[in-house]
């Protein structure tokens, strides 16, 4: 919402499963079964969870734009894909490619060449050396690193402050320095 209003954007209605509250900052808050199926109004899907993100756009077939915070820095040479949130002071680098409806939180840093799948989360001031690849829906934790050249499998999830130095296979659980994987994700 506050990138949304840095551009002067402002959703016409906020749409959610189960609206604690009718307005916020002014804003209609409606029950998702109002949302429409198809519309060419701008949408953004705000659900951090990738899995219930995907979920989401795969249902519903809207206009899906990109947004970026004023104080992000994205190379004119990087590729983003629809539906991605860039937040505060990120800094997406040359040849980056970012796929659909990805968020890119605050501070955190995609160097040159890095390749991220759709439904991605990259957490505050995680860093993702050059030529890192992440697969669909993975999430990188918060202040996590990961060294340049590294493969991330699919719906991966990297904890908080992890050094990853190794490839990731798929569905693992990664955490400490240097990373170790702690078990899989049953999908």
């Amino acid at each position: 919402m506050d990138i949304l209003s840095l551009h002067n954007m402002l959703p016409k209605a906020i749409y959610d499963d189960m609206p604690i509250e009718n307005k916020l900052w002014n804003i209609p808050v409606l029950h998702s079964k109002l949302l429409p199926k198809k519309t060419s109004e701008p949408f953004l899907i705000s659900v951090g969870n990738n899995l219930n993100r995907k979920k989401i756009s795969e249902k519903y077939h809207l206009n899906y734009i990109n947004i970026a915070h004023p104080t992000a820095v994205v190379s004119s040479k990087s590729t983003v894909g629809r539906g991605t949130v860039i937040m505060a002071n990120a800094v997406i680098n040359p040849d980056a490619t970012i796929g659909k409806h990805n968020i890119i939180n605050t501070g955190s840093v995609l160097e040159h060449d890095c390749c991220l799948d759709d439904f991605v989360h990259i957490s505050p001031n995680a860093s993702l050396a050059g030529n890192v690849s992440v697969g669909e829906g993975t999430h990188i934790g918060i202040g996590a690193t990961i060294i340049q050249g590294v493969k991330i499998g699919k719906w991966v999830t990297i904890g908080a402050g992890a050094v990853v130095i190794q490839d990731v296979p798929d569905f693992a659980v990664v955490v400490g320095v240097p990373g170790k994987i702690i078990k899989y994700l049953p999908f």
